[in-house]
């Protein structure tokens, strides 16, 4: 039983890659920011789940004592860094976070993580391009593409920090392994929004994340007034079987796996929950625009991606129903 490292895991993303993880036969160690999290995920995924307290990973040397304790650790999934834009200091809440806490893991991997073969780094749609370059028809993406946000630009407001902090972090790491001397391999996943229900059913009560929110917050919605969002979406459980196939596969090596399933609009995302949960009476919008309001997003290729992760990806319309279906009942 090969025992892999998590770190951040008790985040959306990172709790799926864990129970797919646990489900393959893998005996998991997970790093959390307190032991009230540890616990209640450790009374949730059972005995071959352990954890290890990480309360600030851009400490220097925070992850070194969590990795000297588990010498028999085969593979590590970086998943932690922060996700919001409720802030008003983006670049130590965003920026310098996401920067140091690579930084930190690769450098305890480096003294304390020689038997590691394999780092599978959480990036982001958001390395690949700037919030206005998505919004862009004009304009093509693929897994070579990123943005061009400099750290000027992203220290001015909490969106350029999110999406800057994400290519400086994975820039970081793509260096580290080629100026340094390192036993492992690389992969990088670059999800764009991801949605999805939650592993445990409990945690879709409370606050959601800051993707699932775009949906959750549709279903108090009282008139047609709603601001329009619209971008990629894929299903967290698409991404958490990505980072599996990272992990093992010979084909990720040195990749990057752009993870998108389609585009969504608000509308799409209206359209879908009034077809399935008319119980809601929710405004109707302008039925069926959708597609029309996705065509002016830059387009986007990942064909790449696909032939590695070898799965169909879960269609907009399942995960919108999984996810709403969990929240209500």
């Amino acid at each position: 039983m090969s025992k892999v490292f998590v770190t951040g895991a008790s985040g959306f993303i990172a709790q799926h890659i864990v129970k797919q993880l646990l489900d393959s036969d893998y005996e998991v160690v997970g790093t959390v920011r307190s032991k009230d999290k540890g616990e209640k995920l450790s009374s949730f995924f059972g005995g071959k789940f352990t954890y290890e307290i990480v309360p600030n990973m851009i400490d220097k040397g925070a992850f070194d004592l969590a990795l000297k304790n588990h010498q028999d650790v085969k593979y590590l999934l970086h998943t932690a860094s922060p996700f919001f834009y409720d802030t008003t200091d983006p670049e130590n809440d965003l920026v310098i976070p996401a920067i140091k806490g690579t930084e930190n893991i690769l450098k305890s991997i480096q003294t304390f993580g020689s038997q590691i073969e394999r780092v599978v780094v959480t990036s982001s749609d958001a390395a690949i391009y700037s919030d206005v370059d998505e919004q862009n028809g004009s304009l093509s993406m693929d897994e070579t593409s990123w943005n061009n946000i400099t750290y000027e630009e992203a220290i001015k407001n909490p969106i350029a920090a999110y999406y800057g902090a994400k290519s400086f972090a994975e820039k970081l790491a793509w260096k580290f392994v080629e100026t340094e001397p390192v036993s492992f391999k690389l992969a990088v996943v670059n999800p764009v929004y991801v949605f999805g229900p939650q592993v445990n059913p409990q945690d879709a009560k409370g606050k959601l994340n800051t993707s699932n929110e775009l949906i959750g917050s549709l279903l108090s919605l009282k008139d047609d007034s709603f601001d329009t969002d619209k971008g990629g979406f894929v299903d967290v459980r698409d991404v958490a079987k990505a980072h599996l196939a990272a992990m093992v596969q010979k084909e990720a090596v040195n990749k990057r796996l752009f993870m998108t399933g389609g585009k969504f609009s608000t509308q799409m995302l209206l359209d879908i929950l009034n077809k399935h949960f008319p119980e809601l009476k929710l405004p109707k919008g302008k039925v069926g625009n959708g597609p029309a309001e996705i065509a002016t997003l830059a387009k986007t290729n990942n064909d790449k991606t696909k032939a590695i992760v070898k799965f169909e990806f879960t269609p907009l319309e399942k995960i919108v129903v999984d996810t709403v279906s969990q929240i209500l009942y």
